[in-house]
Protein backbone atom coordinates (compact mmCIF):
# COMPACT_ATOMS: atom_id res chain seq x y z
CA UNK A 1 0.00 0.00 0.00
CA UNK A 2 2.91 2.16 -0.84
CA UNK A 3 1.87 5.75 -2.10
CA UNK A 4 3.99 9.03 -2.96
CA UNK A 5 3.85 11.88 0.24
CA UNK A 6 1.74 14.65 -0.16
CA UNK A 7 2.83 18.29 0.28
CA UNK A 8 -1.04 19.06 1.64
CA UNK A 9 -0.88 16.09 3.85
CA UNK A 10 2.73 17.55 5.59
CA UNK A 11 4.91 14.74 3.90
CA UNK A 12 2.36 11.93 5.00
CA UNK A 13 0.89 9.35 1.74
CA UNK A 14 -3.13 9.18 1.15
CA UNK A 15 -3.01 6.25 3.59
CA UNK A 16 -0.87 7.35 6.80
CA UNK A 17 -3.44 10.29 6.61
CA UNK A 18 -6.43 8.37 6.08
CA UNK A 19 -8.63 8.06 9.19
CA UNK A 20 -8.39 3.80 9.16
CA UNK A 21 -9.39 2.92 12.50
CA UNK A 22 -9.77 -0.85 11.63
CA UNK A 23 -6.38 -1.37 10.01
CA UNK A 24 -5.25 1.07 13.37
CA UNK A 25 -6.88 -1.81 15.80
CA UNK A 26 -5.06 -5.02 13.76
CA UNK A 27 -1.81 -3.19 13.65
CA UNK A 28 -1.95 -2.58 17.85
CA UNK A 29 -3.44 -6.02 18.50
CA UNK A 30 -1.87 -8.31 15.63
CA UNK A 31 1.75 -9.34 15.04
CA UNK A 32 3.74 -8.41 12.16
CA UNK A 33 6.82 -10.37 10.13
CA UNK A 34 8.33 -11.38 6.92
CA UNK A 35 6.93 -14.62 5.37
CA UNK A 36 9.14 -16.55 2.76
CA UNK A 37 6.91 -17.12 0.01
CA UNK A 38 9.46 -18.39 -2.80
CA UNK A 39 11.35 -21.37 -1.47
CA UNK A 40 15.62 -21.14 -2.39
CA UNK A 41 15.80 -22.14 -6.02
CA UNK A 42 12.53 -21.53 -7.54
CA UNK A 43 11.82 -18.37 -10.01
CA UNK A 44 10.46 -15.15 -7.85
CA UNK A 45 6.95 -15.37 -9.59
CA UNK A 46 3.53 -15.08 -8.54
CA UNK A 47 2.55 -18.75 -9.57
CA UNK A 48 5.14 -20.04 -7.00
CA UNK A 49 4.35 -17.75 -4.24
CA UNK A 50 0.85 -18.41 -4.99
CA UNK A 51 0.57 -21.45 -4.02
CA UNK A 52 3.30 -21.48 -0.81
CA UNK A 53 0.75 -19.21 0.35
CA UNK A 54 -2.60 -21.81 0.07
CA UNK A 55 -0.34 -24.67 1.63
CA UNK A 56 1.27 -26.43 -1.61
CA UNK A 57 5.13 -27.87 -0.66
CA UNK A 58 6.08 -26.47 -3.66
CA UNK A 59 9.05 -28.62 -3.72
CA UNK A 60 6.96 -31.15 -4.22
CA UNK A 61 4.10 -30.19 -6.35
CA UNK A 62 5.45 -27.51 -8.42
CA UNK A 63 4.65 -28.08 -12.07
CA UNK A 64 5.01 -24.59 -13.77
CA UNK A 65 2.00 -22.59 -14.88
CA UNK A 66 0.97 -24.88 -16.98
CA UNK A 67 -1.05 -27.19 -14.77
CA UNK A 68 -2.94 -24.04 -13.23
CA UNK A 69 -4.18 -22.81 -16.72
CA UNK A 70 -5.20 -27.03 -17.22
CA UNK A 71 -6.98 -26.71 -13.00
CA UNK A 72 -8.24 -23.57 -13.94
CA UNK A 73 -10.42 -24.12 -17.42
CA UNK A 74 -10.97 -27.74 -16.28
CA UNK A 75 -8.11 -29.74 -18.56
CA UNK A 76 -6.96 -32.75 -17.15
CA UNK A 77 -3.44 -33.19 -17.72
CA UNK A 78 -2.76 -37.04 -18.39
CA UNK A 79 0.44 -39.15 -17.34
CA UNK A 80 2.93 -38.99 -20.30
CA UNK A 81 1.63 -35.28 -20.87
CA UNK A 82 3.15 -32.12 -20.53
CA UNK A 83 0.52 -28.79 -20.11
CA UNK A 84 2.41 -25.46 -20.65
CA UNK A 85 0.88 -21.81 -20.65
CA UNK A 86 0.56 -20.49 -23.70
CA UNK A 87 0.64 -16.86 -23.78
CA UNK A 88 -0.77 -14.60 -27.03
CA UNK A 89 1.58 -11.55 -26.56
CA UNK A 90 2.14 -8.63 -29.11
CA UNK A 91 5.30 -8.43 -30.82
CA UNK A 92 6.19 -5.52 -33.00
CA UNK A 93 9.45 -5.37 -35.28
CA UNK A 94 10.54 -8.79 -33.82
CA UNK A 95 10.52 -7.09 -30.38
CA UNK A 96 7.66 -8.07 -27.51
CA UNK A 97 5.83 -5.05 -27.43
CA UNK A 98 3.45 -6.30 -24.29
CA UNK A 99 3.08 -9.87 -22.38
CA UNK A 100 -1.26 -9.73 -23.01
CA UNK A 101 -1.68 -8.96 -26.67
CA UNK A 102 -2.94 -5.43 -25.86
CA UNK A 103 -5.27 -6.76 -23.54
CA UNK A 104 -6.71 -9.13 -25.46
CA UNK A 105 -10.63 -9.86 -24.29
CA UNK A 106 -11.36 -13.79 -23.93
CA UNK A 107 -13.53 -14.16 -26.75
CA UNK A 108 -10.88 -12.54 -29.33
CA UNK A 109 -8.33 -15.08 -28.19
CA UNK A 110 -10.71 -17.63 -27.90
CA UNK A 111 -10.84 -17.32 -32.45
CA UNK A 112 -6.79 -17.11 -32.28
CA UNK A 113 -6.57 -20.51 -30.18
CA UNK A 114 -9.02 -22.35 -31.97
CA UNK A 115 -6.79 -21.08 -35.32
CA UNK A 116 -4.02 -22.28 -33.61
CA UNK A 117 -4.92 -25.25 -32.70
CA UNK A 118 -6.93 -26.05 -36.41
CA UNK A 119 -3.34 -24.83 -38.04
CA UNK A 120 -0.79 -26.18 -35.72
CA UNK A 121 -2.70 -28.87 -33.49
CA UNK A 122 -2.04 -32.35 -34.25
CA UNK A 123 -2.45 -35.50 -32.45
CA UNK A 124 0.06 -34.72 -30.32
CA UNK A 125 -0.02 -31.21 -29.68
CA UNK A 126 -3.43 -29.39 -28.02
CA UNK A 127 -4.19 -25.80 -27.99
CA UNK A 128 -7.09 -24.83 -25.08
CA UNK A 129 -8.51 -21.43 -24.46
CA UNK A 130 -7.92 -19.86 -21.27
CA UNK A 131 -8.61 -16.33 -20.41
CA UNK A 132 -7.73 -13.20 -21.97
CA UNK A 133 -3.81 -13.91 -22.71
CA UNK A 134 -3.18 -16.94 -20.98
CA UNK A 135 -3.88 -19.85 -22.51
CA UNK A 136 -3.02 -23.88 -22.24
CA UNK A 137 -0.62 -26.06 -24.77
CA UNK A 138 -0.84 -29.54 -24.06
CA UNK A 139 1.89 -32.12 -25.17
CA UNK A 140 1.78 -36.03 -25.57
CA UNK A 141 5.21 -36.56 -24.33
CA UNK A 142 7.95 -34.08 -23.76
CA UNK A 143 10.36 -33.23 -21.75
CA UNK A 144 10.11 -30.05 -19.04
CA UNK A 145 13.41 -29.67 -18.29
CA UNK A 146 13.23 -26.63 -20.40
CA UNK A 147 14.29 -22.45 -20.02
CA UNK A 148 11.55 -20.33 -20.56
CA UNK A 149 11.38 -16.53 -20.02
CA UNK A 150 8.48 -15.25 -19.71
CA UNK A 151 7.02 -12.35 -21.46
CA UNK A 152 5.91 -9.90 -18.69
CA UNK A 153 9.44 -10.41 -17.57
CA UNK A 154 11.50 -8.82 -20.90
CA UNK A 155 8.97 -6.11 -22.48
CA UNK A 156 10.72 -4.16 -25.49
CA UNK A 157 13.00 -7.59 -26.06
CA UNK A 158 14.15 -9.25 -29.10
CA UNK A 159 11.78 -12.50 -28.75
CA UNK A 160 14.08 -14.06 -30.90
CA UNK A 161 16.89 -14.36 -28.82
CA UNK A 162 14.39 -15.78 -25.91
CA UNK A 163 13.33 -18.56 -27.55
CA UNK A 164 13.21 -21.70 -25.61
CA UNK A 165 16.07 -23.60 -24.72
CA UNK A 166 16.77 -27.16 -23.51
CA UNK A 167 18.20 -27.40 -20.20
CA UNK A 168 19.60 -30.95 -21.13
CA UNK A 169 20.35 -32.69 -24.51
CA UNK A 170 16.89 -35.02 -23.41
CA UNK A 171 14.70 -31.71 -23.73
CA UNK A 172 15.92 -30.50 -27.15
CA UNK A 173 12.94 -31.96 -29.00
CA UNK A 174 11.11 -30.79 -27.42
CA UNK A 175 12.75 -26.94 -27.50
CA UNK A 176 12.69 -27.72 -30.75
CA UNK A 177 8.95 -28.48 -31.18
CA UNK A 178 8.15 -25.43 -29.47
CA UNK A 179 10.16 -23.12 -30.86
CA UNK A 180 8.93 -24.14 -34.11
CA UNK A 181 5.26 -23.72 -32.50
CA UNK A 182 6.43 -19.97 -31.65
CA UNK A 183 7.36 -19.14 -35.21
CA UNK A 184 4.94 -21.02 -37.06
CA UNK A 185 2.44 -19.36 -35.37
CA UNK A 186 3.26 -15.77 -36.69
CA UNK A 187 2.37 -16.90 -40.21
CA UNK A 188 -0.11 -14.80 -41.21
CA UNK A 189 -2.76 -17.40 -43.61
CA UNK A 190 -4.93 -15.92 -46.66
Amino acid sequence: MADWPVKEFGGKTILQNARKPYMDMLARKGRTGMLKTVPDGFHPGSEVANMTVMGYDVTRSFEGRGVLEAANIGVDIKPGQMGMRCNIICIENGLIKNHSAGHITTPEADELIKALDKELGTDKVHFHTGIQYRHLLVIDGGRKELICTPPHDVPGQPFKDLMIKAATPDAQPTADLLNDLILRSQESKP
